[in-house]
């Protein structure tokens, strides 16, 4: 499985790239590909490319703020679309994993 997400939070520092690394870690302990963008106080970091998105199997968004470039995932059906917070994803990485097995 293919596995796409965007991190970001509301200062865009510490729990932008937990979040990603926790998603990333995740992902790769089921054996599934990943790629995680991140949008913090660095700006937009391994950002996806439409190829990415069209590619994913899910799309996990963990945001406390409004992502940038949103309009990239118009086409992505809302049955791959999973919605967490960073918070969320930090505390129980599982809940992504078992987010796409509820589906």
């Amino acid at each position: 499985m293919y596995i796409v997400g965007v991190t970001s939070c509301a200062t865009g520092i510490a729990h932008t790239y937990m979040a990603a690394e926790a998603i990333q870690k995740v992902c790769k302990k089921n054996g599934h590909k990943v790629k995680v963008e991140t949008q913090g106080a660095m700006g937009q970091e391994n950002k996806l490319s439409a190829k990415d998105i069209a590619a994913a199997d899910f799309v996990i968004f963990a945001n406390d703020v409004k992502i940038k470039d949103s309009g990239r995932f118009d086409s992505v059906p809302e049955e791959k679309l999973i919605k967490l917070t960073p918070h969320a994803v930090i505390a129980d990485p599982t809940i992504v994993m078992k987010e796409i097995e509820g589906r």
